[in-house]
């Protein structure tokens, strides 16, 4: 499972300014992996390129690799900024789930709505789809550094050592404990077509608030989860069983308001649903998909997650749909 970007190891680059600042992309693609969040990743790679042009020239003539020390720093970083998160998410009002990534996005957009450097870009894979990113929430922070840049990004042991601060024996207990949280995990590398339809037949009986059709479409064991922020309305807890499930999303569909269309879309890589309401994105719903049967719905309506998602204007390549139904009331 590795992303387009190579190893760092064994490069020497010039330490010039178009060297430094192209590993932004890298960096981006590692940070996002790492804390699940755009806005945090930004802020990592934002403090990497601080402390490097806080060294004196001498300092930074002296690096022999700039590119191994940016990575070792964000990693760091990262790392720090793991172990805080752990902290703030623990009182976040109910669920709380990785910022998902728009459709067809180039480069990563600004929260105030300016485009990005293309360089922001980031690569997706199996690595960032949203049933990945959820099972990277289970794992310490350490757990999770030593995985993704050993498995993910290819970097060998005793380079992750070094940034995770301990034996490289150590780092890689952590990266074997961290596949074992992830082993029922099965990336499809598959065509995304049978998926797709899946999300489709979900849309339009959820659409036609069809109980019957949406059990079909669930796995007995199905669950939902929202995250709201406490910024929308949104059940507090997970929602378990086809029936209940079901019978929650028919509930917000008898409560829609006439100015919301539910939009397919690609969510972190796989078949997805945007809801807009007047122009503005307002719940994104990524989906695990086992066969024809939905096991997963995760639920973002955190309106702090989904500005890119506006700003950006994602909309599907296919034609939209005209079916409606409701964006941020999630009752029990």
């Amino acid at each position: 499972m590795t992303t387009d970007d190579e190893p760092r190891s064994g490069r020497h680059d010039d330490p010039g300014l178009s060297a430094v600042m192209g590993e932004r992309r890298h960096l981006m693609n590692l940070a996002y992996r790492l804390l699940g969040s755009l806005a945090e990743a930004e802020d990592a790679v934002q403090e990497t390129y601080a402390r490097w042009y806080a060294m004196s020239d001498r300092q930074r003539d002296a690096v022999r690799s700039p590119a191994a020390w940016l990575t070792t720093v964000a990693g760091r970083i990262c790392l720090d900024l793991l172990g805080s998160a752990r902290v703030r998410r623990e009182r976040h009002v109910g669920a709380w789930i990785p910022e998902p990534l728009p459709d067809g996005t180039e480069w990563v957009a600004g929260a105030d709505g300016t485009r990005g450097d293309p360089a922001d870009r980031i690569a997706l894979d199996e690595s960032v789809t949203m049933a990945f990113l959820v099972t990277l929430e289970s794992m310490s922070p350490a757990e999770r550094v030593a995985l993704i840049l050993h498995d993910v990004f290819g970097y060998a042991f005793p380079e992750v050592a070094r940034i995770v601060g301990r034996t490289p024996a150590a780092c890689r207990q952590l990266a074997s404990a961290a596949r074992r949280r992830v082993r029922t995990f099965e990336p499809s590398r598959a065509s995304t077509t049978r998926p797709a339809r899946t999300v489709r037949a979900f849309k339009q009986a959820w659409e036609a608030k069809d109980i019957d059709a949406l059990v079909g479409l669930l796995d007995p064991d199905a669950t939902a989860i929202a995250d709201s922020g406490g910024l929308s309305l949104a059940a507090p807890g997970p929602i378990e069983g086809a029936d209940r499930v079901a019978r929650h999303y028919a509930a917000i569909a008898d409560n829609m308001p006439g100015n919301v269309t539910v939009l397919e879309c690609v969510v972190n890589g796989q078949p997805g649903l945007a809801v807009r309401q007047e122009g503005v994105t307002v719940t994104v719903l990524a989906f695990d998909i086992a066969g024809d049967r939905v096991k997963h719905i995760w639920t973002v309506l955190n309106p702090d997650k989904l500005r890119r998602w506006t700003d950006r204007n994602p909309l599907p390549r296919r034609p939209p749909s005209t079916g409606r139904t409701t964006p941020c009331t999630h009752p029990e």
